[in-house]
């Protein structure tokens, strides 16, 4: 009965040794799928900065094609501006000497 016993009680140690140690493949499979989804994170995220970086580059493309817009525009219109005041200046100028020619007759000598 004490052998019995012994053996039974030697048992039970045995398994909670047994339990506490982790098995050696099941550490190893964990690892590896640990690997496996950390390449998978890296190749979703290397993915998703090209996205980004496309689409940075097509916006800055739209900005950059608006900008020579606008600067086209206002480019043209200072011209026109330009235009309009020179314009303006022969004119008040042709007045100017319309009006000394009309004091020059004018006047008695």
């Amino acid at each position: 009965m004490k052998k019995l016993i012994a053996v039974a009680v030697a048992a039970l140690f045995a398994a909670a040794v047994f339990a506490q140690s982790p098995a050696p493949s099941t550490t190893q499979a964990i690892k590896a799928d640990a690997k496996e989804a950390k390449a998978e994170v890296k190749a979703d995220a290397k993915v998703a900065k090209a996205e980004v970086k496309a689409d940075a580059k097509e916006v800055k493309a739209k900005v950059k094609s608006n900008a020579k817009k606008v600067k086209a525009k206002v480019k043209a219109d200072a011209k026109e501006v330009k235009a309009e005041a020179k314009a303006d200046a022969k004119e008040v100028k042709a007045e100017a000497k319309e009006a000394k020619a009309d004091a020059k007759a004018s006047t008695p000598k």
